[in-house]
């Protein structure tokens, strides 16, 4: 959805009920699963960009405490947002890929007026000056610290995860090899200050040269992204996707959609689990109240949908590690609907399929966790049966 260019922050804000015992507090990733003091961790969140713009004037913070408590009362437990703030400024209206190239352009002019000949905001993955200038950035918030705890962003584990810029796209180069170039190159770089987090990508999904075999899933787009090149990069932890099937199909019926979106999600779970061997995080995904005929029903079975799959993997062991959706609202924040909002004193059914996933994967997690303590429990017996093996007939004293 919003396309930007900044790094992302996905971060955690677990309940007292969570199965989280005192320990290492970071999320880590081992294999295909994302790890909480030695048991598997599954998100289920949601994305809120706006959280920086309404942090900035002190008068609107109340809503950023309100959407918390809802959200924790309907036990999510991940939040995504931007990276920074651009003191104040808002889009009150917003197309597609608008604000990446704003802030492509904004890049490339600090570049050109330093001297540098650029032909297109796509240099922006190319350009050493440019690229030195996103790394400062990268540099500034990893070493920023945390007002209201004191930590350095790099050592706070209240922090998930980082993403390097939400959907890149670079439509001059769709072999993929510039944003290849590009990831590897930043991922380094981040691993490089902060070795605490997670780090992903920020793609959409689509797939390219790579694996040429899952092409025709794509919906006709070819912006020089990669999945499953992309995701393998050493630096990047966990896969994502995005999935929208009513900007992208557009022109199609519900039921296709639902379809397209069914294949879409089954597929990028195999390809995390057999090719990645790392996590999946579903990082973006809704429908908006302003498709034509649209009615609650239809989005609330695209949110199962998802859920669905996610929790049909997680049941068995497998790699989708959550969802977050777009977007959380909280009341009085008109200026940021943009028709795939959900507000949870006005969304009651969505509310309840929300809660749903987030007990269903509280389970699973119980589950394994209680998994961890009978396996701890038999070695120790089974360490303690040696002893006694070993002692046999000895007196204490001896």
């Amino acid at each position: 959805m919003r396309q930007h260019l900044s790094l992302i922050i996905l971060f955690l804000f677990l309940q007292q009920n969570s199965l989280v015992a005192m320990g290492d507090m970071f999320i880590r990733s081992r294999g295909i699963h994302f790890m909480l003091n030695g048991s598997p961790f599954y998100a289920n969140g949601f994305n809120a960009y706006w959280l920086m713009y309404e942090a900035y004037d002190p008068s609107q913070r109340p809503k950023i405490s309100a959407v918390f408590r809802q959200a924790a009362s309907r036990g999510l437990t991940v939040a995504r947002t931007w990276a920074f703030s651009d003191g104040g400024y808002r889009p009150l209206q917003y197309y597609p890929g608008s604000y990446n190239e704003q802030m492509f352009k904004q890049y490339v002019n600090w570049a050109t007026s330093r001297g540098q000949y650029l032909t297109s905001d796509d240099d922006f993955f190319r350009n050493s000056v440019v690229k030195g200038f996103y790394k400062n950035h990268i540099k500034t918030v990893l070493n920023r610290y945390n007002t209201i705890n004191g930590v350095v962003y790099k050592n706070d584990p209240t922090i998930m995860a980082w993403e390097l810029m939400n959907e890149p796209r670079c439509t001059s180069d769709p072999s993929g090899r510039t944003i290849q170039a590009w990831i590897m190159e930043m991922a380094s770089y981040v691993k490089s200050i902060d070795r605490n987090h997670l780090l992903e990508a920020g793609l959409e999904g689509f797939y390219g040269q790579s694996s040429a075999w899952r092409t025709n899933l794509n919906p006709g787009f070819n912006i020089g992204t990669d999945f499953i090149a992309n995701n393998r990069i050493p630096g990047i932890d966990f896969a994502t996707v995005h999935s929208y099937p009513d900007q992208w199909l557009s022109s199609s019926n519900d039921e296709s959609q639902l379809s397209f979106l069914s294949n879409w999600v089954d597929a990028h779970i195999q390809d995390a689990q057999y090719i990645l061997h790392k996590p999946l995080l579903i990082t973006e995904f809704g429908k908006s109240w302003k498709d034509p005929n649209f009615s609650p029903y239809q989005r609330d079975r695209l949110f199962n949908t998802v859920y669905l799959k996610i929790y049909a993997s997680a049941k068995r062991g497998g790699a989708a590690a959550g969802g977050l959706f777009w977007q959380l609202l909280a009341d009085g924040m008109d200026s940021f609907r943009d028709g795939y909002e959900i507000i949870i004193d006005e969304n009651w059914p969505t509310a309840n399929v929300i809660s749903q996933q987030a007990h269903k994967l509280y389970q699973i997690r119980k589950i394994f966790s209680r998994m961890k303590k009978l396996e701890m429990w038999k070695r120790a017996q089974a360490r303690k049966a040696q002893w006694l093996d070993g002692n046999k007939g000895m007196r204490i004293g001896d």
